[in-house]
């Protein structure tokens, strides 16, 4: 692979937008599920599949909050090597997101099949979404990459 016409500064100012677009869906995700749970247990109602649609989509939100804070302290300009091993670790993560979506629509599919079981199915729906919103955000990261 070839990464020519690329500049280090425009690189490195395209990882920290994915960075940043990456912890704005972190904080969202968090306060969307919380604010999901919270409803529900101040409505008292029971909805499975809201709750545990709201635990995964929180739960993702922390985990996808970290990995962001993580990043950015590890953000630097990337010579060639660094640039091709970047787009090849972003394609890694396309395909991880993709798994994420098949994942979770298998929980919500047997989570259905077998008996209605909606809390699986909301925790399915859950993974789904947050795996094709990173899919999302690793393809726009990687569409800019000059190869």
């Amino acid at each position: 692979m070839q990464l020519t016409g690329q500049w280090a500064d425009s690189l490195l100012a395209l990882e920290r937008l994915h960075i940043l677009k990456l912890t704005v869906w972190a904080a969202t995700s968090i306060l969307v599920g919380s604010a999901l749970i919270a409803a529900l247990k101040v409505r008292r109602t029971d909805s499975p599949l809201l709750l545990h649609f709201g635990i995964q989509t929180a739960a993702w939100g922390a985990v996808d909050l970290v990995i962001a804070l993580w990043a950015r302290t590890a953000v630097e300009l990337r010579d060639r090597d660094a640039a091709v091993a970047l787009d090849q670790f972003i394609w890694f993560n396309v395909g991880l997101d993709v798994g994420y979506v098949l994942v979770g629509a298998t929980l919500a599919l047997c989570g259905w099949a077998l008996g209605r079981r909606l809390g699986l199915v909301g925790a399915g729906i859950g993974v789904m979404v947050q795996g094709l919103a990173l899919s999302v955000l690793d393809l726009q990261l990687s569409a800019g990459i000059v190869r």
